[in-house]
């Protein structure tokens, strides 16, 4: 695996770490949930799932919500499209070393023989 994907993925998961535990945090302030239900409602609305089994109860927090809503998806989906374009990036360099090795084991087989 490249270090550059390490890293992605190093940073990606410190991103998403991060976010769920401010909403947890967050959650368990405004709504005086538990850390359970409050880390559940993170990660549900994060995850666009939203059950809708708990809900927040005030302005603030309904506000608050949104916000998270609004930065925790566009977080989420940035991390995920840069996990996705690291691993494509290094799917393609396999495959044109595969190809490129191919051309010229071919061109010295051709070599030998003519």
């Amino acid at each position: 695996m490249a270090l550059r994907f390490r890293i992605s993925i190093v940073s990606v998961a410190f991103s998403l770490l991060t976010l769920i535990s401010t909403g947890t945090w967050l959650f368990h302030s405004l709504e005086q949930w538990t850390w359970a239900e409050s880390f559940y409602f993170s990660v549900a609305t994060l995850s666009t799932v939203g059950y809708g089994d708990i809900h927040p109860t005030s302005d603030t927090s309904r506000v608050a919500t949104a916000v998270f809503i609004l930065i925790g998806v566009g977080i989420v989906i940035t991390a995920l499209t840069r996990i996705g374009s690291e691993y494509l990036a290094i799917q393609e360099r396999r495959l044109s070393d595969n190809i490129t090795r191919r051309v010229v084991r071919k061109k010295e087989s051709e070599k030998q023989k003519g």
